[in-house]
């Protein structure tokens, strides 16, 4: 029997969500919790990866196996205060957390301010950011188009084009703003490459013009650089509603 399951995450303390040799993952942790109660290896397939540092308010995995009641609850005494499950679904057996996502859902949280509560939770930067001239900027990421000038190099995917539905500052107050960013798929450090570059148009270093320059460069050394990790979450994953079964 194929299980979604639906958690989230402080991405603080691991190296990134998908195992690697070299630190502690979301993936090893929250695999190695299962393992335990359910008393069998558990392989989880993530829905896509975030980077050592990066947030999740909403991740999505797939496992093959067996299951167990209120394993939700029994996983969440177990996991660390930084994961978190919310729901446990069954769903087709041949669905899958990564190619079956139609849209995802990306905030950029920035602080202007020295503010200890938002340590780790959001980027610091200089305040005197141009929201109106970053939100003309980012009305040109709308649509389809190649996004090669925010992609990370030599990676290997198959195309570099993505749909954007939604690019958008919003100030939530006179210190803090958040960027939200929704398409069809993502690149990797795709959202952290365009922020880094909508700040050069806040700061009056690039106009309108010469970001949609960058857009059509289809190189990532147009562009600026990426933005800290610590302000990037996954704050959705969409899937059809066809590949859930009855609980």
């Amino acid at each position: 029997m194929r299980y979604f399951i639906r958690f989230s995450y402080i991405g603080t303390d691991f190296h990134g969500s998908q195992i690697q040799p070299n630190g502690i993952t979301v993936q090893e942790v929250l695999q190695q919790a299962m393992t335990t109660l359910l008393r069998v290896p558990v392989e989880l397939v993530f829905a896509g990866r975030t980077d050592a540092g990066v947030h999740a308010t909403q991740m999505w995995a797939h496992w093959d196996g067996p299951t167990a009641e209120r394993l939700a609850i029994r996983l969440n005494s177990l996991l660390p205060q930084s994961i978190a499950v919310q729901a446990i679904v069954p769903v087709k057996e041949d669905a899958h957390a990564r190619f079956d996502a139609i849209g995802r859902t990306y905030e950029y949280h920035i602080t202007m301010t020295k503010d200890p509560f938002q340590y780790g939770r959001a980027a610091r930067v200089a305040a005197g950011l141009d929201f109106t001239a970053m939100n003309e900027a980012a009305q040109l990421l709308l649509g389809r188009h190649d996004f090669a000038s925010f992609c990370k190099v030599h990676t290997d995917v198959k195309t570099t084009f993505c749909t954007v539905k939604q690019a958008q500052w919003t100030q939530q107050n006179e210190s803090q703003a958040v960027f939200t960013i929704e398409a069809d798929r993502f690149l990797r450090n795709m959202v952290r490459a365009v922020v880094g570059t909508l700040f050069d148009v806040g700061r009056g270093k690039m106009s309108a013009s010469q970001f949609a320059d960058v857009v059509a460069a289809h190189n990532r050394s147009a562009a600026g650089q990426s933005a800290p990790a610590e302000g990037l979450y996954l704050t959705r994953v969409t899937y059809p509603e066809t590949i859930f079964l009855p609980a």
